[in-house]
Order: structure tokens, then C-alpha cells, then sequence
């Protein structure tokens, strides 16, 4: 993987990037765009997403593909997973502690295989959505 040293940050891809970090709502491309136009009014949605496709390509930022979602970005690195709401297509951090972690090892034993990341995915129905249920 890359770093952002070894990436030219273009004014885009900072911006990019900034607002991103800044953001916890996991957004989409379309998303992010519409928050990245205030700062660069110009600023195409082509840009955004060839950009978003290169930071995290080279490990600035994550992609988020959970299965029947449209992909989103997170600007948080460090290890964790995501939960996706089936109802809405929200998706959020799970606390550090809820994530897996000793069965790697078990789970590869006798494939010669070293493990560097885990995707699992969580599915439910966010706290919004299921009181939306009950009224």
C-alpha cells in the first residue's frame, strides 16, 4: 500500500480527504460530493469519484463494499467493522471490543495463508429505523 507521501495531494484529493475524516456517516461517493462542493464549487462528481477510487487504492482512505449497498468511504484506518442497516443503508462503527479477533489463526489453519484484513459484515436494523417500526 501507498501513503500519502508517496500520492501527489492535489488540492482535490486533500479536500477530499479532510472532509472525509471529518465526516462519520460512512458516505457515498454522491454524498461526499455534495460536501466537498462547498469548499470546491467547481469540482466535478467525475473528479470526486476517480479521486476516492485512488485514495483508497492506495490506503488513504477505506472503501466500504457490503453486499447490495452502494460502496461507501471511511476516513478512519484503523481496524474495525461496520454494521449496515437493512431498512435504510445506514452504516456505523462497531465498538473496537466487538470485533474478532482470535479466531483468525483457527479459521486459516493448514492454508499456508497469513492474514492482513478481515471483512466481516454485520447486518440489522438501526435504532432510527426500528422505532420507526414500533410507532
Amino acid at each position: 500500500m501507498f501513503n500519502e507521501k508517496q500520492l501527489r495531494m492535489t488540492p482535490q484529493r486533500k479536500i477530499l480527504v479532510e472532509e472525509l475524516r471529518r465526516l462519520h456517516s460512512h458516505p457515498t461517493a454522491d454524498e461526499l460530493y455534495q460536501v466537498v462542493r462547498r469548499r470546491l464549487p467547481h469540482i466535478s462528481l467525475g473528479t470526486v469519484y476517480r479521486n476516492l477510487e485512488i485514495l483508497s487504492r492506495t490506503g488513504i482512505i477505506r472503501k466500504i463494499e457490503l453486499g447490495g449497498a452502494q460502496r461507501r468511504f471511511d476516513g478512519d484506518l484503523e481496524i474495525h467493522q461496520h454494521i449496515r442497516c437493512t431498512e435504510c443503508g445506514r452504516i456505523d462503527d462497531l465498538p473496537a471490543g466487538a470485533a474478532i479477533t482470535n479466531c483468525d489463526q483457527d479459521l486459516v489453519e493448514g492454508t499456508g495463508y497469513e492474514v492482513v484484513e478481515r471483512r466481516v459484515e454485520f447486518i440489522g436494523i438501526c435504532p432510527e429505523c426500528r422505532k420507526g417500526k414500533t410507532e
